[in-house]
């Protein structure tokens, strides 16, 4: 799309595109349905309860105007959304430079140069000297490095709905591998989308790989995206067993017992593996115990008789 139908503000000979052109025109025709829905429900509703206290004429020309002044700001809360999410995107840079800007202006009316150069390096200097809130403070910095990269990724390669508007993304936290995104997707997209790209959105984000995954069982807009950046299982675990072993407690010889390499069995002569007999049920004989025929061996002349027989 050429940059003179986007959205932009000018810069020089190039532009820097804000909110695309057609996410504006579709959340200006969608402001019109909204403020004309709104006028007539809000009217009807207002002129409504209005007509059991006043006169119906009365009534009626006082809630189309609480209609109207109802429409007019439910459409251009819509109408203006695309601006509400940029801001939304930017919000905690914008808190965090204004707090600043804010803090230093005050401190310098207040203050003298000197005490605000110790201000500033009591700043700088705590966090880059103890190791907790520098790692807290890294990991803060990821967070809105990652919000940003994950919305470049929309942007770029899985924008799929024909007006191009962006997921929102709700909010972002420190994991224990990197950070942790949630996400509201929009109409045209789905998981199956993002965890078909997984492999380029962590790319994008500078991590070693990103996972996706549904944050709710209700709503499957709402989704949850795990960009990792480090093992956590490859770290040294303490284990507080120690602490509780009394110090006054001897030490004992750690080396390995020996361990058998055959099996030592006593020795088994046939009259352990001959199974006892049965005892006789009471009531009943034994019954003698079995023979075979013993073969008898025969004559010529009873193989004569045999024949003629």
């Amino acid at each position: 799309m050429p940059n003179s139908n986007r959205g932009a503000f000018s810069r020089g000979n190039g532009t820097i595109t804000v909110i695309e052109e057609p996410v504006l025109r579709s959340y200006r025709r969608k402001a019109k349905i909204v403020f004309y829905v709104t006028w007539i429900l809000a009217g009807l509703l207002a002129a409504t309860v209005a007509a059991s206290k006043w006169h119906p004429i009365l009534a009626l020309f006082a809630g189309l105007a609480f209609g109207l002044i109802t429409g007019l700001a439910a459409g251009a809360i819509v109408s203006a959304w695309p601006v509400i999410r940029a801001i939304w995107w930017w919000a905690p840079e914008t808190a965090l430079f204004g707090g600043l800007i804010t803090g230093w202006i005050e401190l310098a009316g207040h203050t003298t140069l000197v005490y605000r150069l110790a201000a500033v390096a009591a700043i700088v200097g705590v966090p880059a000297a103890v190791k907790p809130v520098r790692g807290w403070l890294n990991a803060l910095a990821w967070c809105l490095i990652t919000r940003h990269r994950v919305r470049t990724c929309f942007s770029e390669f899985i924008i799929t709905n024909r007006t191009g508007s962006l997921p929102l993304i709700l909010w972002t936290q420190p994991s224990r591998v990197g950070e942790r995104v949630w996400v509201w997707l929009r109409p045209g997209l789905s998981l199956d989308d993002i965890q078909g790209r997984l492999d380029k959105i962590a790319t994008a984000c500078w991590a070693a790989t990103a996972t996706a995954e549904p944050a709710s069982t209700s709503n499957a807009a709402y989704i949850r995206m795990d960009i990792k950046r480090r093992d956590a299982l490859t770290g040294s675990v303490r284990s507080p067993l120690l602490a509780l072993i009394p110090p006054a407690t001897p030490a004992r010889d750690t080396d390995p017992a020996p361990q058998p390499t055959a099996l030592d069995l006593a020795d088994v002569t046939a009259a352990d593996v001959t199974p006892a007999s049965r005892p006789a049920r009471p009531g009943r004989k034994p019954s003698p115990p079995a023979t075979l025929p013993v073969p008898q061996a025969t004559t010529a002349a009873d193989d004569d008789i045999k024949d003629w027989l």
